[in-house]
């Protein structure tokens, strides 16, 4: 297994499109960005080349600059791993791997958007302890006038600091 980034059009592949012009606003969205350098997809890649999970880094997002603005906050998003895969610590080496090169680039913080109690918990064990604020839009998800959708769920905006986060050297090979 190894992780490290990967493009636009295996984001497509990944999420069952087969060109940009047929996929829905999201997935257009994630595809310009990445292709526009925007944002950076990371992934696990299996022996067998498939790609065991994804997350995406945003570097700015234009309509809420409190998750990403593009110098010293980056936000970070969709971020899973196969079921059969979970609890094995795939998730958080490509977590340490993506935060690791956002330090890196010189990032002070990373934000992340959770919707799930689950999840709440989970982020929270990984250092983002402090919450930005409550909101019900998530910037990712892309109506047809490629606008931000409101959710009918609460999403919390949580931020972890960069700047006190001990990285070691990531391993994207194991």
């Amino acid at each position: 297994m190894r992780i490290r980034k990967a493009d636009a059009r295996e984001m497509l592949a990944l999420w069952g499109y087969e060109d940009v012009q047929t996929a829905p606003p999201t997935a257009r969205f994630f595809y310009q960005n990445l292709t526009s350098g925007n944002a950076v997809f990371w992934t696990i890649e299996a022996k067998d080349g498939l790609l065991l999970g994804e997350l995406y880094v945003f570097l700015e997002i234009q309509e809420d600059r409190e998750f990403a603005d593009g110098t010293a906050t980056a936000y970070l998003c969709a971020f899973r791993i196969r079921k059969e895969y979970r609890g094995q610590g795939y998730g958080t080496r490509m977590m340490e791997a993506a935060l690791s090169d956002l330090k890196a680039k010189g990032f002070r913080r990373a934000t992340i958007g959770v919707d799930e109690e689950r999840n709440l918990r989970l982020y929270r064990k990984m250092g983002f302890v402090t919450e930005v604020k409550v909101c019900r839009m998530d910037p990712c998800d892309r109506d047809e006038e490629m606008k931000p959708v409101n959710c009918d769920r609460v999403f919390h905006l949580l931020v972890l600091d960069l700047t006190e986060k001990c990285f070691e050297k990531p391993r994207t090979g194991f």
